[in-house]
């Protein structure tokens, strides 16, 4: 498997761990890395490491009883660049959350953009950081505390 296709694993692994409501496994995802927010100047570190992203995350994400946020995030649009140096890379990606619970009907809540960038660390690509973007949001009240 190319890097690029590893990234974009790394990329769904998140998905699919914030999905499943596993907020360990999000951490871990950013165990070399950080979690940012996109503000009108720049980039705003969010939390960084893995004890600091998962606990970022216990404080703003809802689950519910069967221990997930009922929610599916749909990553598209993914480009993949590996940087001019071995061992680095960058991705632009849109993403898409659904979300179904017992008070909302399945819909779209939240529609953005992922920048992310990469590094290998002992030959294992690893997310550096992750801005994330907002573009349209719609009703968040079943998703985030």
């Amino acid at each position: 498997m190319d890097d690029a296709r590893r990234i974009e694993h790394l990329l769904y692994a998140y998905a699919d761990a914030v999905d499943a409501g596993d907020l360990a496994a999000v951490g871990h995802l950013f165990r070399h890395g950080r979690v940012c927010g996109e503000t009108p100047d720049g980039p705003v570190t969010l939390a960084e490491g893995a004890a600091a992203v998962e606990a970022f995350y216990r404080s703003i994400v809802r689950l519910y009883d069967d221990g997930t946020p009922r929610t599916r995030h749909v990553t598209t649009n993914v480009t993949v660049e590996t940087g001019p140096e071995a061992g680095s890379a960058t991705a632009r990606s849109s993403y898409t959350v659904f979300q179904a619970t017992e008070g909302l009907a399945l819909q779209a809540i939240i529609v953005g953009r992922y920048r992310d960038t990469f590094r290998r660390v002992e030959e294992e690509w690893c997310f550096e950081s992750r801005t994330m973007r907002a573009d349209l949001t719609g009703d968040l009240s079943q998703h985030l505390l």
